[in-house]
């Protein structure tokens, strides 16, 4: 079982940055890939992927309309990964989710409770 807990999302207008946090419990954090996810409130809309960093490598991929705003990041030291989000939009504005996932035959994907950023115009 891993536990995953966000935190740095609020409200920021559209120019801006902030930083998401993702702590994971467990002792073998660098073994999972980490990713980010975020779920816009209106009806509707579906949960989507925003940017991933592997376990092994640290290779890093992101969806495209965050490519050259968003970093991901990870300090497996600190049992962490991290979204620096630059030059904000309000199309932005979502709840973010952190997800990990085992490595093994079978994979299991954990998720966080969600960070709420909202970019205002």
């Amino acid at each position: 079982q891993v536990q995953l807990v966000e935190s740095g999302g609020g409200l920021v207008q559209a120019g801006g940055s902030l930083r998401l946090s993702c702590v994971a419990s467990g002792r073998t954090f660098s073994s999972y890939d980490m990713s980010w996810f975020r779920q816009a409130l209106a009806p509707g809309k579906e949960r989507e992927f925003v940017a991933a960093v592997s376990r092994s490598c640290g290779t890093t991929r992101y969806q495209d309309s965050v490519k050259g705003r968003f970093t991901i990041s990870r300090d497996n030291a600190k049992n962490t990964v991290y979204l620096q989000m630059n030059s904000l939009r309000p199309e932005d504005t979502a709840v973010y989710y952190c997800a990990a996932d085992t490595p093994g035959p079978i994979v299991s994907r954990y998720w966080g409770q969600g960070t709420q950023v909202t970019v205002s115009s």
